[in-house]
């Protein structure tokens, strides 16, 4: 039996007469990679931000690794890595200086070469955070968020505008964090990451949650509503071809 390190029961947020969120529930596994899916305005964003305590709730349950969001939200702001936005970031110090800040600010201790190690930026470590590329800057955003040790984080669209090398680089990355035991929550509105990536997704429109299950359980259960595709599935589709073509080390600007 799989033990939950996040339950979700009944949640809901109001901004008035508008609900945002509409009574969802759903369990996060320890040690999955768990997709949250929707359209923009669904409620995703509102659901991980009331789970990182970022946002207040209106109704409903959030435990978090046996913890009540109600009773115990430092405690579990303690266990959580959040990825930050590039927005979040001193543009003029540079990453060694940046990570130094987060360490004194969690109370860590931390070398920041061995993280910046983990994502590949070593070589990085005397630049300035506006003078890296997009491929890089997220890479040090994921970082960050390993600070301080977390059993828990939240990647938000974490490869909008990046290359298909950067994009396939960070994947890995992503599936190397949950292969050590870390729990991973990802939003993205890229469907075939999702399907490469999560072990489950949650699909949530206008409030709701409208399907969860596996990526591939998922497809099968369209497939077998009598759901056909016009044109053949190929083993292969054009950014696979773009990578074998181009080869997969990272391009850095």
């Amino acid at each position: 039996m799989k033990e939950p390190i996040i339950q979700v029961k009944d949640l809901t947020k109001s901004y008035g007469d508008f609900e945002a969120v509409r009574g969802i529930s759903f369990d996060v596994f320890k040690g999955e990679i768990f997709g949250l899916l929707g359209p923009n305005g669904a409620g995703k964003s509102t659901t991980l931000e009331i789970i990182e305590t970022l946002r207040q709730k209106s109704g409903g349950t959030v435990i978090v690794d046996g913890m009540n969001l109600d009773t115990d939200p430092e405690a579990i702001k303690k266990i959580i890595g959040v990825q930050l936005q590039t927005a979040g970031f001193y543009p003029n110090l540079n990453l060694t200086e940046l990570i130094q800040l987060f360490v004194g600010l969690y109370q860590m201790e931390m070398d920041p070469m061995e993280l910046l190690a983990k994502v590949d930026l070593v070589d990085k470590a005397k630049s300035k955070f506006k003078e890296l590329s997009g491929g890089q800057k997220q890479r040090f955003s994921i970082a960050t968020t390993f600070i301080n040790r977390p059993k828990i984080i939240f990647l938000d669209e974490p490869t909008t505008g990046l290359d298909p090398q950067a994009r396939r680089n960070l994947w890995d990355l992503i599936q190397e964090i949950r292969n050590n035991g870390t729990t991973v929550i990802i939003t993205t509105h890229y469907m075939d990451e999702a399907e490469v990536l999560c072990d489950r997704v949650a699909i949530i429109d206008s409030g709701k949650i409208i399907g969860i299950n596996s990526p591939n359980q998922l497809i099968d259960e369209l497939v077998a509503s009598g759901f056909e595709k016009e044109k053949e599935v190929k083993m292969a589709n054009l950014e696979d071809v773009f990578i074998h073509m181009t080869g997969k080390q990272l391009r850095e600007d």
